[in-house]
């Protein structure tokens, strides 16, 4: 999709003179807040209720023993991927989510059906993504379930991912150098800004029979993310490039963002989020802050919708791609981080949480499209011309997520 030729930033004039959702119009006032999201109930209800139906019809038509649904095609099918895949736990995890959301049944058994092919991948050395992969899938299953043999499932994927981490750097490496050749030779010991979202594995794993080595394992990950990644502006880069030997950080770059001094939006969305995380688990003030400072430059630089493009600083905005997936994953995380900010900036990031998940429900749905998805729109690697303007698993995952946090936060469940 080309964007629509909206403002290229104007959701901060939006929050703090007039909200506009559902066709509502109110002051910036908490209360005037809350009378005007009110429409935002039947609009989650309905997004979720259109999700069941995306979601039955390819878990009742195709077989995890085939490959798991990362993106969409053309003709309404998904491309799929391997176990190993880090988008392969996402579909169970909608499927667990859906279960959470209804309690019926037949999610429980298609979460279970989809989950159990990726127990194999507990086990892999190679790659940082066993967060993705093992917490999205065994990680809802046992927090859903208390299913024992699932708690193991993720002790086991932890031990393997906290192999990756390298006291000298102070963070796990997230490509393994045969993975990770760069524009200007080979990658030694990065580190991307995505791999912060894996963190909640190793501090969930800390506290449920795991090592407790873990925690500082993913507190100084964190910590070393923030002085890497984020810069003095608030925005991120996308890859920190390190010296295996001394620690010592070489150079900033990217691999999904416009250019290495661009600020990639999906990147910046799993700063908020991950940073969120990093903070409810250690209380370390700093990173609040940095969770902060990240969400601001977020939304003070989105379009009016809400939804942002593509890479934040592509010069030939508007004329380029938006990122529905990077606005859901910022919504969720911004109303994981509202749960910790103080009361001012709490209302702030959940007003503008609520008025990218308005923007989704009413603008981005696949309804009358052949797409098997649930939002489209979605960029997975511009550089690489790979995944561009489609439906991807993960912007469905974290839009279903980011929508049972709302209705949490509203009433109290998720249900």
């Amino acid at each position: 999709m080309i964007a629509r030729n909206v403002p290229r930033f104007g959701i901060i004039a939006a929050i703090a003179g007039t909200i506009v959702v559902g066709g509502c119009h109110s002051s910036g006032s908490p209360s005037a807040l809350s009378r005007a999201v009110d429409p935002l109930d039947t609009l989650a209800d309905h997004a979720l209720r259109y999700a069941q139906i995306q979601l039955q019809r390819t878990a009742d038509s195709l077989d995890p023993a085939e490959g798991y649904p990362k993106s969409t095609k053309p003709d309404g099918g998904w491309n799929r991927v391997r176990a190993t895949d880090w988008t392969s736990g996402f579909f169970a995890g909608e499927l667990w989510r859906m279960y959470e959301a209804t309690r019926d049944s037949y999610w429980r058994t298609q979460a279970m059906r989809w989950t159990s092919g990726l127990e194999s991948s507990k086990t892999l050395t190679t790659t940082h993504d066993l967060g993705f992969i093992i917490f999205t899938s065994f990680g809802n299953e046992y927090r859903l379930t208390g299913n024992e043999h699932a708690r193991q499932v993720i002790l086991d994927a932890a031990a393997h991912l906290a192999g990756r981490f390298n006291p000298a750097v102070g963070a796990t490496k997230s490509w393994d150098t045969e993975n990770a050749r760069g524009r200007r030779g080979t990658w030694e010991y990065p580190v991307i800004v995505d791999n912060l979202m894996n963190l909640e594995l190793l501090f969930w794993a800390s506290r449920h029979g795991g090592d407790s080595a873990w925690k500082r394992m993913a507190e100084r990950h964190a910590l070393t993310s923030l002085e890497a990644h984020v810069r003095d502006d608030g925005s991120t880069a996308h890859v920190a490039l390190f010296d295996p030997r001394t620690g010592r950080l070489i150079d900033r770059v990217t691999w999904q963002g416009y250019a290495d001094t661009s600020v990639w939006a999906r990147g910046q969305a799993w700063a908020i989020y991950g940073f969120a995380i990093a903070h409810r688990e250690t209380g370390r003030p700093e990173l609040l802050d940095g969770a902060q400072r990240t969400a601001d430059w977020f939304i003070a630089h989105l379009p009016a919708d809400g939804v942002p493009y593509w890479d934040f600083t592509d010069p030939n905005i508007p004329n380029v791609e938006r990122d529905a997936s990077a606005a859901a994953i910022a919504a969720s995380g911004l109303l994981e981080l509202a749960n910790q900010a103080d009361p001012a900036r709490s209302a702030r990031y959940r007003a503008v949480a609520e008025h990218i998940l308005n923007t989704l429900a009413t603008s981005y749905l696949t309804a009358g499209t052949k797409s098997p998805g649930i939002l489209q729109h979605s960029v997975g690697g511009r550089p690489q011309n790979s995944d561009v303007d489609v439906g991807l698993v993960y912007a469905d995952y974290y839009f279903i997520d980011a929508l049972l946090r709302y209705r949490e936060l509203r009433h109290g469940s998720p249900g």
